[in-house]
């Protein structure tokens, strides 16, 4: 959890005073000089689309930085990538590409396996795919959108995960927001964790039950809010709840924190809520064979009610799951829209998840598997704690391949992705309104398909950039004179 010191707290909030002051003011002028040229000729009488401090946000802070964010790439999300490089003639109003690339050390993507690069065993199966199922089924599911691929994927991955049966979907995030609705509905009760991901906040709005959050990642907190909603019961009527589901994650995706998920499941059983386990940034990426949260933290999966999941981050690939029970998705597959509506996941897609688990499983007849996994908690604990030591701040818990590494001031957001793209050093920067407005981030991705010596490169220049930019919150550690170990990971 951040705790923002108070003259950082105090810089920052300036700064943006600063922004939100000139943007206000050139919004001032601008409505002078367009009543002058009257160039809203034909829209008398209509009331603005984009109006609100969204769209001021957007217009005024958000464009003068948008080169560092949206870069568009011309290769495979690897370890390394190449960027395509862009120009503005207008103060980045508008940005044009160009045919030039620049090579990238990538550490941005959510590529943490290196299944998104050609592998040798998933990728002549998902190109044999292509070739017999063609890439998309052009149905949905309960026409003619079910290819047995889509039934074995269904079942590897809730033999993957341990649960009895398994649904995916074609969007990671519309598992999320179309599955929370169906599961409950006016007279239940939603808790959330007051860091869910939007797919998680919109999924509960759209649901018409009645939504609380607590405290981030804090079991204590949880149990005061089921206390006391449990005792007073529904708005108005007080009568009790329907059902009560608690939402969590499994890594948090802008903190990099494992959730504590033994102390949640325990307060759930006490208090008989259901819970609700999203682990798109864990299945795969954490535990000894991959299977997320539950294996890492000795959860027995049976304990967790409903598991959702995504392919993108680990498996290289699109689309999600819910593991439950097998009433709990028959009931999903006769009344979720996602799955009645929406055209079912691209066949290629659903081979190379297909294939990404069987080698995680070793029934690829290899140990490559366990390499890749041993290789990104390798890779990650590595460079948070080389991170540390020079003095930044780093949100996050050992093993997560996530790692934030926290900027604050809005100036130091454009500052720190600009130059580590000068040294080819590809990152992602985070702010408003993905982030809260005071905690602008850079989100450090970590992947197996990383070499030592690449994470070496990184780290060297993201010291020097930290050093230019002011982003070392902390004294750093006395620099260890055996050095590093520079050899490659076998």
């Amino acid at each position: 959890m951040v705790r923002l010191p108070y003259l950082t707290a105090l810089t920052t909030l300036f700064s943006y005073g600063l922004l939100f002051a000139f943007g206000q003011l050139r919004d001032f002028f601008r409505k002078i000089i367009d009543w002058s040229k009257s160039t809203s000729k034909g829209l008398e009488g209509y009331a603005p689309i984009c109006l609100g401090l969204e769209d001021f946000y957007t217009r005024r802070l958000y464009l003068r930085i948008q080169d560092c964010f949206c870069r568009p790439i011309a290769s495979a999300p690897d370890a390394w990538i190449d960027v395509v490089e862009r120009y503005s003639n207008d103060n980045n109003k508008t940005l044009h590409r160009t045919s030039n690339t620049t090579k990238c050390l990538n550490l941005g993507s959510y590529n943490y396996l290196g299944f998104a690069a050609a592998d040798e065993y998933c990728t002549p199966r998902v190109i044999e795919s292509l070739k017999k199922y063609s890439s998309s089924t052009c149905s949905i599911r309960v026409d003619g959108g079910t290819t047995d691929l889509h039934n074995e994927l269904e079942e590897l991955v809730a033999r993957f995960v341990g649960k009895p049966a398994a649904i995916t979907f074609g969007m990671g995030y519309v598992t999320n927001s179309a599955i929370i609705p169906i599961l409950i509905g006016k007279g239940g009760l939603i808790i959330s964790d007051s860091l869910n991901h939007n797919s998680i906040v919109n999924g509960a709005r759209g649901s018409g039950a009645a939504v609380r959050v607590f405290q981030h990642n804090n079991p204590s907190h949880l149990e005061e809010v089921l206390r006391e909603l449990i005792a007073e019961g529904q708005p108005r009527t007080h009568r009790p709840w329907k059902k009560i589901i608690v939402i969590v994650e499994g890594i948090y995706s802008m903190e990099g924190e494992l959730c504590q998920l033994p102390e949640i499941i325990s307060v759930c059983k006490k208090y008989k809520a259901y819970t609700y386990l999203d682990e798109a940034h864990s299945i795969g990426a954490v535990g000894k064979t991959g299977r997320g949260v539950c294996e890492l933290l000795g959860v027995d999966p049976a304990d967790v009610d409903i598991m959702m999941g995504t392919f993108t981050k680990s498996f290289g690939s699109c689309g999600g799951y819910i593991a439950a029970s097998k009433e709990i998705i028959r009931y999903l597959k006769y009344g979720c829209p996602a799955h009645l509506y929406a055209t079912s996941m691209s066949p290629p897609a659903v081979q190379q998840v297909i294939s990404a688990i069987k080698v995680i499983l070793g029934e690829d007849g290899s140990s490559r598997g366990a390499q890749k996994l041993a290789h990104i908690r390798e890779n990650s604990n590595f460079f948070r704690s080389e991170l540390q030591k020079m003095g930044f701040e780093v949100l996050g818990d050992s093993d997560s391949p996530v790692m934030p590494i926290m900027l604050y001031n809005p100036a130091k957001i454009p500052a720190f992705s600009r130059e580590c793209l000068k040294q080819n050093v590809a990152v992602v920067t985070v702010a408003f309104p993905a982030t809260p407005l005071l905690l602008a981030r850079a989100r450090i991705c970590i992947s197996a398909a990383h070499s030592r010596e690449d994470l070496i490169k990184g780290l060297e220049v993201i010291s020097k950039v930290g050093d230019l930019v002011g982003i070392k919150y902390f004294p750093a550690e006395p620099p260890n004179h055996q050095g590093h170990d520079h050899k490659k990971l076998e």
